[in-house]
C-alpha cells in the first residue's frame, strides 16, 4: 500500500500554486537589484510575494524581510537584542533556533498546559524574549493569539507552525517586536523564510554586502523560492478563511479517540488546551518514541519522535521535560501532524497499525 505522510509540522508537500509560481519565476532572468526591465520584472515577483506574505500574517508589506529560513530570521531578530535591554532569553519549550542563543534558561511558566500570557509578559520585561504562538511539538497555542510585547519589554514570536493553519490574532491590536515564519511549513519551498519587523527601526543586518531587502538582509534574493513562498501564503490564507482545517481537526480527534480506546496508559499532551487543529503529541510510557517512529516507518507511516537521537544516544524530549513530564513520558512521545491532504482512510490505517504494534509491545512487556 502507498505510504502515508503524517509529519506536516516538519515540512509540508509543495502546493500546486507554489510550484506553478516557481516555474514561472524560473523564466524571469533578471536580478531584482538591477534597474533594467529584466531586473524590474524579478523585483516585481519579490514585491508581489512580499504583499502575499504580509496578507497572511496581518502586517504591512514593508515589514516583511525575506531570509533563507526561519532559523536565519530568528538569528536576525536575536541580533537586535541590544535595542531591547541587551538580554535575550527563550522559554525552555522553544525551538532550537532560539534555545541556542538564549542567555537565560527559563522554564515553561505553566507545566503541562504551556505558557500563561501574563507570566510571559513578566519574563519579557527588560529583555527580548522568544515565545512560540504554537509549539511545534505539542501544538499548544495561545488560542490563535500572537504573543505581544509588554510595556518595557519585547517579544519575538515564532509563528512558524501557526501561520497557514490559524488566522493570527493580535490581542487589543498589540504586536510583538518581531515574528518569524517559514515557507516550507505552509506548502512553499524549503530554503526561504521571513522576519516580520513591527518595530519602528529597520533591523540591523547580520549579513552585509549589497544591501538587498532594503538594507536589512544582504544577498541576492532567492526569487524562485520567494515567488513560491508568496503563492503558498496566498493559498494558505484562503484555506484558513474557508475553514479548511476544521475537517483536519475532526480527523485528529478521531485519531486520538481511537488510540485512547485501545490504550488507557497513553497520555495526550495538551489535549485540554488550545491546540493547532492538525497536531497530536502522545506518549506511551515504556515504549520509546524512536522505536515507535521506526516501527511506523516500516509500516508505511511517516511520523516524528518527541525525543531526539544525537550521536547514537537517545535523549528525552526537551519540550516535555520543560513542561514537567517525567522521563518515562518524555522519552516515549511521538508527534503525528496531519495535513489538508490527509484522509479518513489515512487516519484509520495509521490507528490500526499503531494499535497492533502497541498490543504487541504491551504483551511483551507483561
Amino acid at each position: 500500500m502507498s505510504r502515508v505522510y503524517l509529519d506536516h509540522n516538519a515540512t509540508t508537500p509543495l502546493r500546486a500554486e507554489a510550484r506553478e509560481a516557481m516555474l514561472r519565476a524560473m523564466d524571469v532572468v533578471g536580478n531584482p537589484s538591477s534597474v533594467h526591465a529584466e531586473g524590474r520584472a524579478a523585483k516585481g515577483l519579490v514585491e508581489a510575494a512580499r504583499a502575499q506574505v504580509a496578507a497572511l500574517v496581518g502586517c504591512l508589506p514593508t515589514q516583511v524581510v525575506f531570509t533563507g529560513s526561519a532559523t536565519e530570521a530568528a538569528a536576525l531578530a536575536v541580533a537586535q537584542k541590544e535595542r531591547h535591554g541587551g538580554d535575550f532569553a527563550a522559554l525552555a519549550t522553544e525551538h532550537d533556533c532560539f534555545a541556542a542563543w538564549s542567555a537565560v534558561d527559563l522554564p515553561s511558566p505553566h507545566p503541562v498546559a504551556g505558557p500563561v500570557p501574563e507570566t510571559v509578559d513578566n519574563l519579557a520585561r527588560g529583555r527580548l524574549l522568544a515565545v512560540s504562538a504554537a509549539n511545534s511539538e505539542t501544538g499548544i497555542t495561545f488560542g490563535g493569539e500572537v504573543v505581544a510585547s509588554p510595556e518595557g519589554g519585547a517579544v519575538v514570536c515564532d509563528i512558524t507552525q501557526l501561520a497557514g493553519k490559524v488566522a493570527p490574532r493580535y490581542p487589543g491590536g498589540r504586536k510583538p517586536a518581531y515574528m518569524i515564519l517559514s515557507a516550507h511549513k505552509i506548502g512553499g519551498p524549503k530554503g526561504v523564510g521571513a522576519l516580520i519587523n513591527f518595530t519602528r527601526d529597520d533591523p540591523q543586518p547580520i549579513l552585509r554586502g549589497g544591501g538587498q531587502e532594503m538594507g536589512r538582509r544582504s544577498g541576492t534574493e532567492n526569487v524562485i523560492g520567494i515567488a513560491g513562498f508568496g503563492a503558498a501564503a496566498e493559498a494558505a490564507r484562503h484555506d484558513v478563511e474557508a475553514g479548511a482545517w476544521a475537517r483536519v481537526e475532526k480527523l485528529r480527534n478521531i485519531l486520538e479517540e481511537s488510540l485512547e480506546a485501545a490504550s488507557d496508559v497513553t497520555i495526550f499532551v495538551g489535549k485540554d488546551s488550545p491546540r493547532l487543529p492538525n497536531t497530536t503529541c502522545f506518549a506511551t510510557p515504556g515504549w520509546k518514541g524512536e522505536t515507535q517512529v521506526m516501527q511506523m516507518d516500516l509500516a508505511g507511516f511517516a511520523v516524528s519522535a518527541g525525543s531526539a537521537c544525537s550521536s547514537g544516544k537517545v535523549r528525552r524530549s526537551r519540550v516535555l521535560e520543560a513542561m514537567g513530564y517525567e522521563e518515562d513520558v518524555s522519552s516515549s512521545a511521538i508527534r503525528v501532524s496531519l495535513g489538508l491532504d490527509t484522509t479518513e482512510d489515512d487516519v484509520s490505517r495509521f490507528c490500526a497499525a499503531w494499535i497492533g504494534k502497541y498490543k504487541r509491545h504491551r504483551d511483551r512487556a507483561a
